[in-house]
């Protein structure tokens, strides 16, 4: 399988380097890393897609906004039809209709907004992201982290409890409908409940997109635990669970360690980790 990397969604936020740790002027910046694998049998198959084409064309339309204005604000969002999944994967040679099916790590709204760019693919996602974020949505955070607006035009979901099947000590969720064996889930709660990383078994070894788990390389790779004060308080804003979400982050970062030459650990907004998956050097 071929494992394309792609940035479906840029952020901006006020403070620079306070985020990103590398950016020299005040804006820092956040990508939405997205991957398009080629699978021999089963067609194209998307994990995430960030931001959508009807975000970008009406994200505060009324009354019920595709993305809620405070949360652009805060993260200072850039909304390019260029760099929606639709949009590079037709500038690869495909179409719509050839990516059959969509794993989501989660559905936030950053996550899950080219949702309805690809009407024909099947959407995997755990059942417990899935009620949480088209049942009812108390508090701040999750009424603007869960947009409906995305969601409702999604013709065919699949939904999976956690089966508990062993990948490096994590539960696994094996055998997703209509992929190969290779690709699994693996329940990574603490972001939201139903928060999944996806893993990929290469020849040379596992990838895993460890979706909003950890948002920072710093995080990964080293024995101690190092991130950046802008997105540390961004995890926070958006826990549901700190337990659950700091002993998981724990765990994956003694696999990127231990596991180093089995297992790829790489997250959704760092750009420094895009870059390198892209350039075919990954952290």
């Amino acid at each position: 399988m071929h494992i394309h990397h792609l940035n479906c969604g840029t952020d901006c936020p006020l403070g620079g380097a306070l985020f990103d740790g590398r950016s020299a002027g005040p804006l820092g910046r956040i990508v939405c890393h997205c991957l398009l694998i080629e699978t021999p049998a089963h067609g194209l198959v998307l994990v995430d897609t960030g931001y959508g084409l009807r975000d970008v064309a009406h994200p505060h339309r009324h009354p019920d906004p595709r993305i809620s204005l405070p949360w652009r604000l805060m993260l200072n969002i850039r909304l390019r039809e260029q760099e929606t999944a639709i949009r590079q994967v037709e500038a690869l040679g495909y179409r719509a209709g050839d990516v059959r099916h969509i794993i989501a790590t989660h559905l936030d709204f950053d996550h899950a907004g080219g949702l309805e760019d690809f009407p024909n693919a099947t959407v995997h996602v755990m059942q417990r992201e899935y009620d949480d974020a088209t049942g009812p949505r108390r508090g701040i955070v999750a009424r603007n982290r869960w947009r409906t607006r995305q969601l409702d035009d999604v013709g065919a979901w699949r939904r999976y409890g956690a089966r508990g099947e062993a990948w490096f000590g994590f539960d696994a969720v094996r055998d997703l409908d209509g992929l190969p064996p290779e690709i699994l889930m693996v329940p990574l709660p603490g972001h939201t409940w139903g928060h999944a990383g996806v893993a990929i078994r290469q020849a040379d070894g596992w990838l895993l997109h460890a979706g909003d788990a950890y948002f920072y390389r710093g995080e990964m790779r080293q024995a101690r635990r190092r991130c950046t004060p802008g997105l540390r308080a961004y995890q926070r804003l958006m826990e549901v669970d700190a337990t659950q979400r700091l002993r998981n982050q724990d765990r994956l970062r003694r696999l990127s360690v231990e596991r180093r030459g089995e297992v790829t650990v790489t997250c959704t907004h760092d750009p420094v980790e895009l870059e390198r998956c892209q350039a075919g050097d990954p952290l």
